[in-house]
């Protein structure tokens, strides 16, 4: 994985109109950390056929691997396969496996809304994981994901059985009461010091062991190490304590 990273494109009106609280951004987020792999963006769109093809595109030209979650369903407003067939140039067509698992599914009462589901890309492969029971749905560099948090968190699963890790993403931290105004020159100079480490800077107005939470994250833990005692250094002294 290079350092282009990930993207993720959220896809939903629902998500747009407040409706629903996504969940799935930050647990894709969190199993791509434990992978090593960067989630470099994530795009939240309509469900509107032009745009999520035009968004996949941009992604998949821009990232090593585009994750979409929302609609996969068989309701008129299901939109995504059909996008990511615009995007690639294909057509739709049934996938026997799909279909299969459909018809088990659903046994008897099994209809063409059901089948609906099965209608893929025509390029598209299925990639399992074992103890998960449906497959994801993969075009190119793009991975098809449901939006229904439960069954997205199963595919998350299968993404990590296939994607390839990248480098251990750590992280160190620092926690003070001085506020971020005052942390300022000392953040800049940590920051210039230390370019290959990025920096986050995170204040709290509940917590009553801190204002502002201090991370450094990258792939070389005595890096890390080093910019985080380099800023402790930095302030006066008992105003930081390193946390992690």
């Amino acid at each position: 994985m290079s350092a282009r990273g990930a993207a993720l494109l959220l896809i939903g009106n629902e998500l747009l109109a407040g409706k629903v609280h996504d969940v799935n951004l930050p647990a894709l987020a969190r199993v791509l950390r434990e992978l090593g792999v960067p989630l470099r963006r994530a795009v939240l769109v309509p469900d509107e056929r032009a745009t999520i093809a035009a968004e996949v595109n941009a992604l998949r030209a821009a990232h090593d691997v585009v994750f979409t979650s929302g609609g996969v369903g068989p309701t008129h407003d299901d939109v995504t396969l059909a996008a990511v067939a615009d995007a690639f140039g294909v057509e739709l067509a049934p996938h026997p496996e799909v279909a299969r698992l459909v018809r088990a599914h659903f046994g008897p009462r099994t209809s063409e809304g059901h089948l609906a589901m099965a209608l893929l890309p025509v390029n598209a492969e299925l990639r399992g994981a074992p103890g998960v029971d449906w497959p994801a749905t993969v075009v190119g560099n793009v991975w098809v994901l449901p939006g229904l948090p439960e069954a997205f968190a199963d595919k998350l699963t299968v993404i990590a059985h296939h994607l390839a890790p990248g480098p251990a993403i750590v992280s160190r931290a620092v926690t003070t009461w001085l506020d971020e105004g005052t942390l300022k020159p000392h953040l800049d100079a940590v920051v210039a010091a230390f370019p290959d480490v990025d920096v986050g800077s995170y204040p709290t107005w509940s917590d009553p062991t801190h204002h502002v939470k201090l991370t450094f994250d990258g792939t070389d833990p005595a890096r890390l190490d080093a910019a985080a005692d380099a800023l402790v250094a930095r302030l006066p002294p008992g105003q930081a304590t390193r946390v992690g």
